[in-house]
């Protein structure tokens, strides 16, 4: 149960409105269910390759992947660091990705596939809903007086 592993002191991830149901259930007050439960928010890289999986759909590989990202930043997206997120965002449920058939075009090489699951959209939407929330009355304009 939830709030005994929160009384026990493991620690897991927990949305705004999953802590308010803890506090609820368990009989915890804020102050120790923040204590104990660590937030993660996805991270933009993490962001930018959920997008471009569920942009891709069914195309979605490692490369096509990087050129999606690649495309929509104008910057250089390393291989390397794409697949090690990739493995993460599978460690955390975000993704599920699998092995494709070997293909001539690619010279009999399969290709890493990947799909996004129904958590991955759930914390894809909510790190865009956070961005947008804090981006709000935001300006870029340099010099330019803070509301505060």
């Amino acid at each position: 149960m939830i709030g005994s592993d929160v009384k026990e002191g493991k620690v897991f991830r927990a949305s705004p409105s999953e802590r308010s149901l803890i506090g609820n259930v368990a009989g915890l007050t804020n102050e120790f269910i923040m204590y104990y439960i660590v937030i993660q928010m996805m991270g933009e890289f993490e962001y930018l390759i959920l997008t471009s999986a569920a942009r891709l759909g069914t195309d979605a590989y490692g490369a096509s992947i990087r050129k999606e990202i690649e495309k929509a930043t104008g910057r250089p997206c390393s291989i390397g660091a794409l697949y090690t997120t990739l493995d993460r965002l599978e460690k955390k449920g975000f993704v599920k990705t699998w092995m494709g058939e070997p293909t001539a075009e690619r010279g009999g090489r399969s290709k890493r596939l990947v799909q996004v699951t129904a958590t991955g959209v759930e914390e894809a939407k909510d790190f865009f809903r956070a961005i947008a929330r804090i981006s709000r009355g935001a300006s870029w304009t340099t010099n330019r007086p803070t509301t505060r």
